[in-house]
């Protein structure tokens, strides 16, 4: 690519969904006034992300502020500048699990304006929103009618539709359908390195990652590990404060991931047949889940997983 925003704008994103957030974050930095709309707002998102990861918190409140503004301002732009400020303003509020904004569009009048590779990111944008809703269904037939249109070209939103699918499959104790879109994403990924999804999406994945990734990848998984704990630390610093909700800091990955299937139905024997443990081990670790929680039931565990 020649030199210029979209050149360095690219490869910040690489940087960032190659598990490298600090340099992603300094090459955002320089656009984010940049008289460039389409960069600047590409910057912002991007900024706000890599400094959940690095621990910036105020930074990162700072660029979603501005994509915010930005929606509030793109009344009187072009439909294109409309469309993107509508998309990075969803995009930044649906994967916090924060509120919409209130000037968001309706998806169907700013979708036909993306292109093809950001129009497919925001279908994965708007499947992450119907699964938060427990649309499992409705959000999995998105992504798959979404991957069929060619959205599998873009290595990028093809991961994260494919993880969102993991998600709605694994709601749906469809472990099976879930492994094979996992295992896509994880082929996709490979060759430049592109782990950042796995790593922002862990506790969402209904221990996949444990059951499939880790045996075979090892190495890989630790550094997904790694990614989780950073990136969610920053998650909970913007999420909890706005919503009023207290998700945990204190539950381990493992702890996590199988408190969340407990949360979705699934018995301590499914679990541990899904991870080729015992039931006992299952059952000690969500027991410490729930103590860590100050819960006594699965009841009162789903109410504070799911909400």
């Amino acid at each position: 690519m020649p030199a210029g925003p979209r050149r360095d704008i690219a490869l910040a994103e690489y940087h960032y969904f190659s598990g490298r957030p600090e340099k992603a974050a300094k090459e955002a930095e320089v656009y984010l006034t940049s008289p460039d709309m389409g960069a600047r707002l590409s910057a912002c998102l991007l900024y706000a992300y890599a400094n959940l990861s690095i621990g910036e918190i105020q930074r990162a409140r700072f660029a979603l502020g501005e994509l915010n503004a930005s929606l509030t301002a793109a009344g009187e732009q072009s439909p294109q500048f409309r469309a993107a400020a509508a998309f990075v303003s969803s995009s930044g509020a649906v994967l916090l699990h924060l509120p919409l904004p209130e000037e968001l569009p309706e998806v169907e009048n700013f979708l036909p304006q993306l292109p093809p590779g950001i129009r497919a990111f925001a279908l994965y944008v708007q499947a992450h929103y119907l699964y938060l809703k427990e649309e499992y269904e409705h959000s999995a037939g998105l992504v798959e009618a979404t991957l069929a249109m060619g959205a599998a070209h873009y290595p990028i939103p093809a991961i994260y539709l494919h993880l969102v699918a993991v998600m709605d499959y694994m709601s749906l104790k469809q472990p099976d359908r879930a492994e094979t879109h996992l295992l896509t994403a994880w082929e996709i990924a490979q060759p430049d390195d592109l782990i950042e999804g796995f790593g922002e999406h862990h506790g969402l994945l209904g221990a996949m990652l444990e059951a499939v990734i880790k045996p075979k990848w090892p190495k890989d998984f630790k550094r997904i590990i790694d990614i989780t704990y950073r990136f969610s630390s920053g998650w909970r610093r913007v999420h909890n404060p706005i919503t009023g909700h207290d998700v945990a800091d204190d539950l381990t990955t493992t702890e996590f991931a199988m408190a969340m299937l407990a949360a979705r139905g699934w018995t301590n024997q499914e679990i541990a047949e899904h991870l080729h443990i015992s039931a006992n081990t299952v059952k000690s670790h969500i027991s410490e889940a729930m103590r860590k929680l100050h819960v006594g039931t699965r009841k009162e565990l789903k109410q504070y997983m799911l909400r």
